[in-house]
């Protein structure tokens, strides 16, 4: 699998023989999985969303939005109960409008799922931590079969 540095954005491969948790980027020899959200600029989304193979949870947020700074904890809890089966990221629209207009987003917080570049799901609003974990495992179960 091919796996986006979170710290240099190197694209790393991860051997199936090796366990995820353990890798290391091969440029710049962190961990290839921190346990938090990656922000992406539309450079950065390049490499995790679209070369990457692990699927990328987006978070299209903006800092005076009520609902997502409500989001944020939920967010970054459920990044470090899923990695390394899934990359959490966030695109802060009013840094990146680009982004959000290239996939639509109308109202945020708005979460998408991708893999290989392509959307699997998206869903707008603030979510509980249970909401959250009911949806990933609704569209994450879907992409794998």
């Amino acid at each position: 699998m091919i796996v986006a540095c979170p710290h240099c954005d190197t694209l790393n491969r991860l051997p199936p023989s090796k366990p995820a948790r353990e890798g290391k980027c091969g440029r710049c020899r962190k961990p290839l999985f921190a346990g938090m959200p990656v922000a992406l600029d539309a450079a950065r989304f390049e490499s995790h969303a679209v070369k990457g193979e692990l699927p990328v949870l987006v978070d299209f947020w903006a800092e005076w939005c009520g609902p997502c700074k409500m989001m944020a904890p939920v967010f970054q809890a459920a990044a470090k109960d899923y990695e390394p089966k899934l990359r959490f990221a966030k695109v802060d629209t009013e840094a990146e409008p680009q982004l959000a207009a290239r996939f639509a987003v109308r109202s945020i917080p708005t979460l998408i799922l991708f893999q290989k570049g392509r959307e699997l799901a998206r869903i707008s609003g603030a979510l509980s931590p249970h909401q959250l974990r009911q949806w990933i495992a609704q569209h994450t179960a879907a992409s794998a079969a």
